[in-house]
């Protein structure tokens, strides 16, 4: 790798701890430079995931004061994450990419939707709830941790857009506030991202450099990424969502 080569994926490594730690899909910054940079796609992309473990912690790290009061969904979520991470990982090392490639591109924008119509579908559930004289599942129900577990699992497999997922499911299904929402994305994907890596770590092959200048990048990344998204309003939050989330899709088809 050379100088220039390595300062692009040092760079590339802030811009996807940044997104990460407001939306998600930091990998749409990394990925491509990894590849430009000559290494097979297994590769860049186990490499790419143990290098974003340290932008995930310190997202979540910076996002930790929304995280107070909320240690059981933590851990509720967290091993759910942890499994659907793991048959990711186990995923990403059996079956061909193009598995994935015509799914996930109709995921990412059925979440985008979700997003977008989040405030409507809430109160009219909650309209819904009152007619029936029911409350609201403090954690979402079944039906949130089956969506979370899929999400996990595509996480570990690929994971641009994956903060997507998780912001669409848990923004429609938990009755809290997007940045609390947030926080709690960025722990899972500390747990998703750092039992894939611990898979790959005894499974695959690894590019060192590129992990190591990842990691730094994203360390520095995830703390100015926290800075800026506890500062936006949920509005402008589902914005920077939406336009992160069509360029994942529009990358997801160029590389078909």
């Amino acid at each position: 790798m050379s100088i220039w080569e390595a300062l692009a994926v040092f760079a590339a490594g802030i811009g996807a701890g940044t997104i990460n730690a407001i939306v998600g899909s930091g990998t749409l910054f990394t990925f491509p430079v990894l590849l430009a940079t000559g290494l097979p796609p297994v590769t860049a992309n186990v490499s790419n995931t143990l290098g974003l473990v340290t932008g995930n912690i310190s997202g979540a790290v910076g996002y930790r004061r929304e995280l107070r009061g909320q240690r059981g969904r933590i851990i509720r979520f967290g091993l759910v994450a942890l499994a659907g991470g793991l048959t990711g990982a186990a995923l990403l090392l059996t079956l061909p990419s193009k598995a994935f490639d015509a799914i996930v591109p109709i995921l990412i924008a059925l979440a985008l939707v979700l997003v977008v119509l989040q405030p409507r579908l809430a109160r009219a559930l909650a309209r819904r709830r009152e007619r029936a004289g029911t409350r609201p599942h403090a954690d979402g129900g079944v039906a949130l941790l089956l969506g979370l577990l899929l999400a996990s699992a595509y996480g570990g497999y690929f994971g641009a857009a994956q903060g997507v997922l998780y912001l669409s499911l848990m923004g429609l299904l938990l009755d809290d506030d997007l940045q609390r929402v947030n926080a709690l994305k960025n722990v899972l994907g500390v747990v998703v991202n750092g039992v894939a890596a611990l898979f790959f770590l005894f499974v695959a092959h690894i590019d060192w450099t590129a992990v190591l200048l990842i990691a730094a990048g994203s360390t520095l990344g995830g703390q100015l990424g926290a800075r800026v998204a506890r500062r936006l309003r949920p509005q402008m939050l589902r914005g920077v969502i939406v336009v992160v989330g069509v360029v994942a899709i529009a990358q997801l088809l160029l590389r078909k």
